[in-house]
């Protein structure tokens, strides 16, 4: 068997009673960073071994957890903070035990992303979790524009380092919507930031250092009225402009979810 075991994002009460009891009774506990998680286990007074799996010895960890499940152990899998595999190592373990018909069976508990959501204040029917942003800037901005138009709310982890840059490409990419940065869930500095990515980032440009666990969500894209022009006179607006027609043919069928083909015969049957 293995277990995906959630672990507190901070306060400790938030384990659950059959967390404890599965690391209880684990044969191991894969661990992305054994000193971290000994801090859990001596807390819970739990005696059980433990081994390193971390995204540096994940191919070899994941084979060697296989070899001692198919001889009859029990492996328990943690991460540092929250739900294992989310913005952390595992998927290769969870392959290979499903390949060699090993039961995989989570048990759910704290997860950041979904702790933040809960409280944001931001729309809760869709979300779309991207865990942490590309550090580089070009990229960064590149996966934002993809998701400009995403009708669901965005999720993203950040680094306190990076987390001033990250609100300005939002701002630049995305425009003034409503963002809120979630820092040091459950724990004892707990906070929300809610405005624009501007006004947000000017809250915390003022402050001396930025410190703690950051999760940024960001509303989703609004849905623009439906526009009752004509093809024909949209596009002929357009070819006013400067635009060529084919161009504007193709700026109006991408406005109005359409094909250029779709967009290019209604404007002739318009025409005639």
């Amino acid at each position: 068997m293995l277990y995906l075991v959630a672990t507190p994002i901070g306060n400790l009460e938030d384990i659950t009673y059959r967390a404890v009891r599965v690391l209880r009774e684990a044969s191991v506990i894969a661990c992305e960073d054994t000193r971290q998680t000994r801090k859990l286990l001596d807390h819970f007074q739990i005696q059980k071994p433990t081994v390193s799996y971390h995204e540096h010895n994940e191919s070899e960890r994941a084979a060697e957890l296989v070899s001692r499940m198919l001889a009859g152990e029990c492996v328990a899998l943690v991460s540092d903070a929250g739900m294992p595999l989310v913005s952390d190592p595992g998927y290769r373990l969870v392959r290979a035990a499903i390949e060699n018909g090993i039961a995989v069976q989570p048990v759910p508990g704290p997860s950041a992303s979904l702790a933040a959501l809960a409280a944001s204040g931001l729309p809760t029917d869709a979300f779309h979790f991207a865990g942490f942003l590309p550090p580089k800037s070009a990229q960064r901005t590149k996966l934002l524009a993809s998701l400009a138009q995403e009708p669901a709310t965005l999720i993203f982890y950040e680094a306190p380092h990076r987390l001033l840059e990250t609100l300005e490409a939002i701002e630049a990419t995305l425009g003034p919507r409503r963002v809120v940065v979630a820092r040091e869930l459950t724990k004892l500095h707990e906070e929300f930031l809610r405005g624009t990515a501007a006004e947000v980032r000017a809250e915390f440009a003022a402050r001396n250092a930025i410190k703690g666990e950051i999760t940024i969500l960001v509303a989703k894209a609004e849905t623009p009225p439906h526009d009752e022009t004509p093809l024909s006179e949209a596009v002929d607006a357009l070819v006013s402009t400067g635009v060529p027609r084919m161009d504007a043919i193709k700026q109006v069928a991408r406005k109005r979810g359409l094909s250029k083909r779709e967009v290019y015969d209604q404007v002739l049957k318009e025409k005639e």
